[in-house]
């Protein structure tokens, strides 16, 4: 690679298209300190915050999703989506980058739409099982698009597919290692299960709901439970912290802790946390979102409980939570199996395989 590149990198909306494009500037960082990065945005977006705390430059795009829903916002659309357009360009013309690297959210299909119609090379990353249409839409001009589940040609050009997975925090290795130190940070029972509950940063009301209905049915099993319920649910649950075994947290900044210290996880279907959990490798329970885009967080679900390797539960049934959970509880060998399963699919060197294909693009 040469020494000194400029990368542009596009992602946000959620941590989920956040967290890889910080992780691949990162690894090309590493090895290349002399290459010039900036990441575009969209305005308003949590991107717009989190890129400059972990000390990367942002540009923004004022430009949103399409409502799924009859909305007066998409008739800004079009005027939106022309204005990003222009601030794109302006941007590439500006900055001169040698490469793009697209991870999802909304400003990415401006940005890498522009950079495409100026032949730049482009890279697109996919997190998802079922991708979204802007990446659809871009791959036909992109060079490489990096996915990290099996059967994307469907979607994509097959002899641009590289499967690599999804970057993963690197301090989720060797978990067991872990165990002794995680359990006195979270002040647990080391002769209890522990279960550990899971509605992602802002929380997950059907989750957080369904736990409230069934924490003392759960707790006569013996174990303990911690219970992460999100920003936007704390204050509604909080008071639940003086029930005995029982942790009601608004966020988790230990992950690695909490995941090490977890017997059995309830979780998101994100394409991010399900990365993260194949590498952790115990066994879980997916309640996907179903107000995501192409209701993809339930494909990615299913592309793991399908190789036995996870238990999911439909929102829609979710009357079945403490059951699952009780079973679960008292199957050792099911807890085994899923486990190992899980551990199969894990992908723990994505992040440099995606930047390996970065600097392929850039010789």
């Amino acid at each position: 690679m040469k020494q000194s590149v400029n990368i542009l990198l596009s992602g946000g909306g959620t941590g989920g298209h956040i967290y890889p494009a910080v992780a691949i500037a990162n690894e090309l960082k590493l090895r290349n300190p002399q290459s010039k990065f900036l990441f575009v945005g969209a305005l308003g977006r949590m991107e717009m915050e989190k890129i400059p705390q972990l000390g990367y430059d942002i540009k923004g795009l004022n430009i949103t999703g399409l409502q799924r829903s009859l909305s007066w916002k998409n008739l800004t659309f079009p005027f939106k989506l022309v204005q990003s357009l222009f601030k794109a360009n302006k941007i590439i013309k500006n900055f001169k980058p040698n490469v793009v690297i697209g991870t999802g959210g909304f400003a990415s299909g401006p940005t890498l739409y522009m950079a495409n119609k100026k032949n730049i090379p482009s890279l697109i990353q996919e997190q998802n099982s079922y991708p979204g249409i802007t990446n659809k839409l871009l791959a036909k001009k992109v060079k490489k698009i990096c996915v990290a589940y099996d059967g994307l040609e469907r979607f994509f050009p097959k002899d641009k597919l590289i499967k690599t997975g999804n970057p993963v925090r690197q301090d989720l290795l060797d978990m067991s290692l872990k165990r002794d130190e995680a359990l006195k940070y979270y002040h647990l029972d080391k002769n209890k299960k522990t279960i550990v509950v899971l509605g992602g940063s802002l929380g997950a009301r059907a989750i957080n709901q369904a736990m409230e209905q069934n924490i003392k049915v759960i707790l006569k099993d013996n174990v303990q439970i911690i219970w992460q319920s999100g920003k936007l649910y704390y204050d509604d649950y909080k008071q639940y912290n003086e029930m005995d075994d029982l942790q009601v947290h608004e966020f988790i900044n230990r992950m690695d802790l909490l995941y090490a210290a977890a017997d059995i996880i309830v979780s998101r279907a994100g394409a991010g946390s399900i990365s993260e959990l194949c590498l952790v490798g115990k066994p879980v329970i997916f309640i996907p979102s179903p107000n995501v885009a192409e209701d993809h967080q339930t494909k990615n679900a299913e592309s793991v409980s399908d190789k036995q390797a996870a238990i999911l539960l439909k929102e829609s049934d979710i009357e079945q939570f403490s059951e699952l959970i009780g079973n679960l509880i008292d199957d050792e060998a099911k807890q085994l199996s899923l486990g190992r399963n899980i551990k199969k699919l894990a992908l723990p060197n994505a992040t440099k395989q995606i930047v390996d294909e970065v600097e392929k693009i850039l010789k």
